[in-house]
């Protein structure tokens, strides 16, 4: 039997990427699968490669979220994947010393605002059957210092520490509404694409940009959602509160051997 037999999944910031390839491997795994996402051309284009549904949502808008609510008002698993770098309009800059108040907000209105959001929503969607599973994408950025994208590395650690606090809250109810959080390192998605071109230095800029990596290699984004999927079923019925690193060995220590 599929691991997502009869269980109605949410996905946010869905329609590519990390998002995209966690709807594929719930559709596989027979959940009813609900895709949404901010960019509605790409959103209903996605749900429809894969076969599910699809439903607008920003997820900085608690109107949004209420909407959702009123449509699909109960849930088993809602993965709060809507996140944006801070990169996607201008080069920044994003350091401690000279971001600007604005960007440092727009980062943490999509990434932790609409967790939170994702969240409370999660929680009210799921407290009637007293059972369900939240889960966070946060990042590797989230448990190691980015001076050069503080606000993103200040909103996916927020996010780690929310999860948890919506771990031991459900426990405190009584409810078996669990919270984990995963930690990717570099995925392969599209947000790479402009530091890697498609020109014939690709590779080398590649393997530079994973070169202190472990593995040698970039992560990719089927690899997440097989942790998404497995947190989503009923065999991780006793994790909550959990964060699991996806980083190809990136926060294991060093790889070098002693000479």
């Amino acid at each position: 039997m599929p691991r997502l037999s009869g269980k109605i999944c949410v996905v946010t910031g869905a329609a590519r990427g990390i998002g995209r390839a966690i709807c594929e491997a719930f559709q596989r795994e027979g959940a009813t699968v609900i895709l949404t996402d901010i960019d509605e051309p790409l959103g209903t284009a996605a749900a429809a490669d894969i076969g599910c549904r699809f439903l607008p949502l920003d997820v900085r808008i608690e109107a949004d979220w209420a909407a959702l609510a009123a449509q699909v008002p109960s849930v088993d698993v809602v993965v709060n994947n809507a996140g944006i770098t801070g990169f996607e309009d201008r080069a920044g800059p994003h350091d401690p010393e000279h971001a600007s108040l604005s960007d440092w907000r727009a980062v943490h209105a999509t990434n932790l605002d609409g967790t939170f959001l994702g969240c409370r929503y999660a929680i009210g969607a799921m407290k009637a059957k007293g059972a369900g599973s939240i889960i966070n994408i946060s990042s590797r950025s989230g448990l190691v210092g980015i001076p050069g994208a503080a606000a993103y590395a200040s909103s996916k650690a927020a996010i780690r520490n929310h999860t948890k606090s919506v771990a031991l809250y459900c426990a405190q109810q009584g409810w078996a509404i669990r919270c984990n959080s995963i930690h990717p390192a570099a995925v392969l998605t599209e947000m790479w694409e402009p530091m890697l071109g498609d020109g014939p230095d690709r590779a080398e800029r590649m393997a530079a940009l994973v070169a202190d990596t472990p593995l040698r290699r970039f992560g990719r984004p089927e690899e997440v959602a097989a942790l998404a999927v497995l947190l989503a079923s009923d065999e991780a019925g006793y994790v909550t509160g959990s964060e699991l690193s996806i980083d190809g060995g990136l926060l294991a220590g060093s790889a070098a051997s002693p000479g």
